[in-house]
């Protein structure tokens, strides 16, 4: 462990010839969050900071959770710009001492994937750096290189299930992937909550919420599962209503962690559950348009999973409609090795 400091500043270098300072600074957490963010005269972006690091976070072997790490820019960085991100990212590390403190420490990158720890690329293009350290091939292409590590995403699986959309006779599928990775532990001196360890990106608080319990539940079904992985949970549509996701985002979930068969083709899944916790599986709404877009969608390998509920429900000669398009269909009322 490197020395703790208080307080760190890390400069990012911008095309424009600017340049941006982040100041991270360490406080007891005192029951607040983990992480908090600033930037002035832009909520969203502060935001979208608390983002980067909590995914970024993921990636590390530990967790202690008995500070709080404040982060803030000095000013609001260009429209599009992204560079602060790998800015945001050392300051947090370093402030909490997972980095050796730098006299002058400065980077400019950003990353699509930082819940893997990769850096795809940074913004300065053909602007001298200086002596900033720059995302990317040629770079650091991953978080791992920064104590001489192997690339993190090697330990992280990544599955994704399908469910389906209706609205009225019209309809897709949508999907959501789950990427878990191991959980070494935590040096704070509480128990770290399951729903601590879960982060879903990009959606609003009650979905997240929702998200959380869902997989702390499933988990606890599955014994002893609970307190072993960290995850991130990803939506492939903008935006949809009702519960439908929830028996999808639970297989991915299983497949993930290796619990559960993978299908040749896709695991296309329909339920919800008012106990997920016992591993039961309850009925959604949507029966005939959902049947007929499953039938339509349906291919080779697909493997499809509705609510047992539906069992005697279902269009007349239904599932031999669906084995002739090389898919199979299981109606089931818990959740297991299915």
């Amino acid at each position: 462990m490197n020395a703790i400091l208080e307080s760190v500043d890390c400069r990012c270098p911008l095309a424009d010839g600017s340049v941006l300072t982040l100041t991270a600074s360490r406080r007891p957490r005192a029951g607040r969050a983990e992480v908090k963010c600033v930037v002035p005269d832009d909520a969203r972006l502060a935001e979208r900071m608390q983002q980067v690091l909590r995914l970024a976070r993921l990636t590390e072997a530990g967790f202690d959770s008995r500070d709080q790490v404040v982060l803030s820019l000095d000013r609001r960085p260009p429209d599009g710009e992204r560079g602060w991100e790998l800015a945001a990212v050392l300051a947090d590390r370093t402030v909490r001492g997972l980095l050796r403190p730098q006299a002058s420490l400065a980077a400019n990158g950003w990353s699509d994937g930082w819940e893997r720890g990769r850096v795809d690329g940074n913004t300065l293009g053909a602007v001298p750096a200086g002596d900033a350290l720059l995302g990317g091939a040629g770079g650091l292409p991953h978080l791992g290189l920064l104590s001489g590590h192997a690339d993190p995403s090697a330990a992280v699986s990544t599955a994704r299930a399908w469910f389906p959309l209706h609205s009225g006779e019209a309809g897709s599928l949508a999907w959501v992937e789950v990427s878990v990775h191991p959980l070494a532990g935590h040096g704070g001196p509480e128990t770290l909550e399951e729903e601590q360890t879960i982060a879903a990106p990009d959606q609003d608080a009650a979905r997240q919420l929702a998200v959380r319990q869902v997989l702390a539940g499933a988990r606890h079904y599955d014994g002893r599962a609970l307190g072993r992985w960290r995850s991130v949970v990803r939506f492939g549509a903008d935006a949809f209503a009702g519960r439908s996701w929830e028996l999808a985002l639970v297989m991915a979930d299983r497949l993930a962690r290796g619990r559960e068969f993978v299908p040749r083709g896709r695991l296309i899944a329909s339920g919800c559950s008012g106990a997920w916790h016992a591993g039961r599986v309850d009925e959604v709404d949507g029966l005939a348009p959902k049947c007929a877009l499953l039938l339509r969608e349906a291919g080779p390998g697909d493997r499809i999973l509705l609510p047992r509920a539906w069992q005697e429900r279902l269009p007349e000669g239904y599932t031999e409609q669906l084995r002739t398009q090389g898919a199979s269909l299981a109606c089931v009322e818990r959740i297991g090795i299915i």
